[in-house]
């Protein structure tokens, strides 16, 4: 198994969470989040007054998926996600041991 974690621009959130679901992810998280990468935020102008806006807003999608699912998730991802221009994202996966369903005790796969 392994949890997959999606940094990526707001208004592309729903657009991800129809394609994972297309390919049969039950479930996700998704978390309203700040943060910055190369693009290192920008300035506005408000009012007449010039300001420096360090942390973008992004979304951020955390969900786990069998081993045999992980390749064709990343790909609805950057299907989905992908606007072609600077802060578009990034995908992070890791090792997950185990999860288990509080609700019945399934474990591993059997509990996504």
């Amino acid at each position: 198994m392994k949890l997959i974690t999606a940094i990526i621009k707001p208004f592309k959130s729903d657009d991800v969470r129809e394609a994972l679901s297309e390919i049969g992810v039950s479930g996700m998280t998704l978390s309203e989040v700040k943060g910055f990468g190369r693009q290192k935020g920008h300035t506005e102008l408000y009012r007449g007054a010039e300001y420096v806006i360090d942390y973008l807003p992004k979304s951020r999608l955390d969900f786990a998926v069998p081993d045999s699912l992980v390749d064709k998730a990343v790909d609805a991802i950057c299907s989905a996600a992908n606007t072609g221009q600077i802060g578009d994202g990034k995908i992070f996966i890791t090792n997950l041991e185990q999860a288990i369903r509080i609700r019945t005790g399934e474990t591993g796969d059997n509990a996504l």
